[in-house]
Parts: C-alpha cells; sequence; structure tokens
C-alpha cells in the first residue's frame, strides 16, 4: 500500500506545498495516522484523497511548530493557502493525478543535479524505494548514497528549482535521467528488491503509462521509443514468469503461448520507430533488441545466442559496467558453454562491486551446476541466496541448490 501510493500523493501534495521536504514529512506523517486510523476504521475507498487531506493538515501541523522554515513570509503564504482548502469528503471518488508524478520525475531531475543523484533522489521520491534498495541498485555504499540524497534535496531546496514539465527545448538536458528514473520503476515492479513478490504488475504498468507520455511528449527521441520498447516486451512475459504458488518460472520453461502477443508487436514497433530516428541506437534500444530476440524465438533451445553477443558487443562499446558483463557472460555460456562464461564472470572479479552483487552469484552458480562442478555452484548459490532480499528469489534459489546432488531436500 505505501508503495503503491507514496509518489502519487507525494507528487499532488509537492505540487501544493512547493517544498520536497515538507511534503516528505507531512507525508511521512500522514501514513503513521493511517496505520493507528485505518485497521480500526477501516481503509477508506478514497485512499488516496484521505492521505493528500491528512498530509495538508500534518504540514499545517509542522508549518505552526516554526521549525521548517526560515523565511516567515513564505511560511506564512503556505500555510493560509493549505488553511483555504476545503475538508473534502475523503470517501468521495478517487482523486486523479494525471501528470503529477511526471512532473515531479523531470524536477528531481534537473540539470543541476548529476544524472546518478538525480535518479537516486526521484526513486526515493517517487517510488518510495528506501536508502538501502536504491544503494543496491547503483552498487554503492548505504551511507554514499543517503548522503548523495541529502544533498540533492537541500539544492532543490536552494536553488528553487521549479515543480514542472519544461518547455520542450529544455527536454535533451533532463532526458536522460528521466528515462533512467522510469526503467529504475519498471525494474523495481519486474524484480522487486524486497519482499514476498518476485514482480509487481502495477509498477510495470505505470512505468509503461509514463514512457508512453514521454514517447509522446518527445516524439523525435529516438532513445523514448527505444525504452517503450524494452519494457514492452519484457511485460509480454508478466503471465508465463510466476507459477500457481507464485514461484519463479525461469525464461528456459516458460509458456510461450502465454506471451501478450500485442505487446510484443507494440514493442517491436517501437523498436522500428527508434532505429528510424537514429542510425546509431542508444541503450535502451540495444536491451529491446535483446528482448526482441528472445521475443521472436520460437523456443529457447532455438534463441540466436550468436545474435545476443553481437547486440551485447555493441552495448559495451557504450558502457561497460559490470551488470552488462555479468548477462553478458551468461550469454555466452548458453553460446559456447558453461565453461565460457565463467571465464567471462572470472574477468569481473576485479570490479569491487562484484562481491555482492547478487545476480554475479547466481550466474556463477548456474553455471558450475551445468558443469558439474557440485561444491563450487553450492557455494555461490548460498552466496546468491544471503544476498536477495525477494522472498519468491530466495525460494527459487533454494530449490535450484536443493537440485544439486548430495544436497538435503527443502
Amino acid at each position: 500500500m505505501v508503495r503503491q501510493e507514496w509518489g502519487r500523493v507525494l507528487a499532488a501534495l509537492f505540487h501544493r506545498l512547493g517544498q520536497l521536504e515538507l511534503a516528505e514529512d507531512a507525508l511521512q506523517d500522514a501514513f503513521v495516522a493511517a496505520l493507528s486510523t485505518w485497521p480500526q476504521q477501516g481503509v477508506p475507498a478514497n485512499s488516496c484523497g484521505w492521505l493528500l487531506r491528512t498530509a495538508e493538515r500534518k504540514a499545517i501541523d509542522i508549518l505552526r511548530r516554526g521549525q521548517v522554515f526560515r523565511n516567515r513570509r513564505q511560511q506564512l503564504a503556505v500555510l493560509a493557502e493549505l488553511d483555504s482548502i476545503p475538508d473534502t469528503d475523503c470517501q468521495a471518488e478517487p482523486v486523479e493525478f494525471p501528470d503529477d508524478r511526471l512532473k515531479l520525475i523531470f524536477t528531481c531531475c534537473h540539470p543541476a543535479l548529476t544524472q546518478p543523484v538525480s535518479v537516486a533522489l526521484t526513486l526515493k521520491t517517487v517510488c518510495g524505494l528506501n536508502t538501502p534498495q536504491i544503494a543496491r541498485a547503483f552498487l554503492v555504499p548505504e551511507s554514499t548514497m543517503a548522503q548523495r540524497i541529502v544533498r540533492a534535496k537541500r539544492k532543490i531546496s536552494l536553488a528553487g528549482i521549479p515543480y514542472q514539465i519544461p518547455p520542450p527545448e529544455l527536454w535533451p538536458e533532463r532526458m536522460q535521467a528521466v528515462l533512467a528514473v522510469i526503467y529504475f520503476i519498471f525494474n523495481e515492479g519486474y524484480s522487486a528488491l524486497e519482499g514476498p513478490a518476485h514482480a509487481r504488475i502495477d509498477l510495470c504498468e505505470e512505468a509503461i503509462h509514463l514512457g508512453r507520455l514521454v514517447a509522446q511528449l518527445a516524439p523525435n527521441e529516438a532513445e523514448a521509443s527505444g525504452l517503450l520498447a524494452l519494457m514492452l516486451l519484457h511485460h509480454s512475459r508478466r503471465e508465463s514468469r510466476v507459477g500457481p504458488a507464485q514461484e519463479i518460472v525461469p525464461l528456459n520453461t516458460q509458456d510461450r503461448q502465454q506471451w501478450d502477443r500485442d505487446c510484443i508487436e507494440e514493442g517491436l514497433g517501437c523498436i522500428g520507430r527508434s532505429r528510424a530516428l537514429s542510425e546509431r541506437p542508444g541503450s535502451y534500444t540495444l536491451q529491446a533488441m535483446l528482448s526482441a530476440i528472445h521475443a521472436t524465438a520460437p523456443s529457447f533451445g532455438e534463441t540466436d545466442w550468436n545474435a545476443m553477443l553481437a547486440v551485447y558487443d555493441q552495448i559495451l562499446a557504450q558502457s561497460a559496467n559490470p551488470v552488462v558483463l555479468v548477462n553478458r557472460a551468461v550469454a555466452v555460456s548458453y553460446a559456447s558453454g558453461p565453461q565460457q562464461g565463467l571465464e567471462a564472470l572470472q574477468r569481473l572479479e576485479i570490479e569491487p562491486c562484484i562481491a555482492n552483487y547478487q545476480p554475479y552469484h547466481a550466474a556463477r552458480a548456474d553455471m558450475l551446476a551445468r558443469q558439474g562442478q557440485v561444491e563450487a555452484a553450492a557455494r555461490a548459490y548460498r552466496r546468491a541466496i544471503e544476498l536477495s532480499h525477494n522472498e519468491a528469489e530466495q525460494a527459487f534459489l533454494n530449490k535450484k541448490l536443493c537440485e544439486l546432488p548430495g544436497e538435503p531436500a527443502p
């Protein structure tokens, strides 16, 4: 519930208050009130409206305590505006937030902030991700990420960055950060970093909605179409990725008849538009091309792994990051065998972040198991389980571990 409503209500609240930290503090207080009120009175039909109005009242309380703003004139103006808002019926029809989240994303992705910092800030404010989750996504220590987010909030406040979608001539300087945020939202839905569920369809669909808005706003931006293609092609497999007991179903055993052909066709069309707009495909378009190879293969065994390696090499020519290198190593293991995949992974051991990067250990465990190195595979699976914070993922890895010869049944 918190993750679902946080970004939507915060965006609307920030729009009314004009102060990000005040909006966050007030919304946190509103959620605390909900936790104490809803168990006794029930969840309101219009939960967003209830949270928004309660947060507005909490903002009034914060302002009256006089601890937020040094500028008294600004404080009184905000307080007067809040006091003038009518006490609407919180059981009424749900409040609509058509573009508020996109406005907040553009605000947090201001060029005054570096892209990694703006993306991290937006993930915290818009998506409700916590600092440890964001730190893991960026492969940096939690303390480092906490400092970045605090500095970014302070910079937005001091610079008076407006809450708005800027005019079109200013989109290029923010576009890459905006697209990165939308993709992070999608990824959190596609493979949740924490919690019992492996996937959250609502977040995937929210990211696709935002991606469509950006693609409509910037029809000549190739990477906007590329990102939309990537999300659609991944999302096409949503029905086959989780079994009846909410267990993870890996790609090689998924029922391809369940894949959403309309989603695939739309994704392929987006790739075509992106390629028509740019002779040199960007990172999102290239990743979408990888997904297209999976989407168009009749079966897992008929996947064109050599074509995938060619696309991976194009991606690496733009950005040789550990995430891409691990994924390429997996493709190598299917194109040339697990030993070659392990050799590709071994070259990553010099990367300082790789020791705590869970997908590296999971990929290594799978390759070792396929090669018959049972003891080494078991150690790698245990390390991957230790690093996983998602219950469905832990269960899947435990199952793989127990399938190794000599390992006890769960």
